[in-house]
C-alpha cells in the first residue's frame, strides 16, 4: 500500500477520532451527590478530562488538515516564515 493511500486512511482514522473526542465533550458532568466527599474531585476529573478531549480534537484537526494540503498539492506546501509577524511581512 501506497504511503499517499496510508495517510488517507489515517486522516479517515482520525477524523472518527474527532468525532468520538466531540461526545466526550458534549457528555453532561454529573451534578454531585451532597453526601460524597468525593464529588469536587470527582467534578475537577471530570472538567479536566473533557478540556483534554476538546484540546486533542483540535489538535487532531489541525494535523489533519496539514496532511490533506500535502496530499492535495502534490507534496509542496507552502509555509509562511514564522520568525516574522503579520505586520512585518506584509510590510514588503
Amino acid at each position: 500500500m501506497k504511503s499517499e493511500d496510508l495517510k488517507k486512511e489515517i486522516i479517515h482514522a482520525g477524523r472518527r477520532a474527532v468525532e468520538q473526542l466531540i461526545k466526550v465533550a458534549k457528555e453532561d458532568i454529573i451534578k454531585p451527590d451532597p453526601d460524597d466527599e468525593l464529588a469536587a474531585d470527582r467534578l475537577k476529573n471530570a472538567a479536566a478530562t473533557k478540556k483534554l478531549a476538546i484540546f486533542d480534537a483540535f489538535e487532531i484537526l489541525n494535523k489533519i488538515d496539514l496532511e490533506e494540503e500535502v496530499i492535495n498539492s502534490g507534496g509542496q506546501v507552502n509555509k509562511t516564515d514564522t520568525k516574522q509577524g503579520f505586520a512585518e511581512r506584509r510590510s514588503k
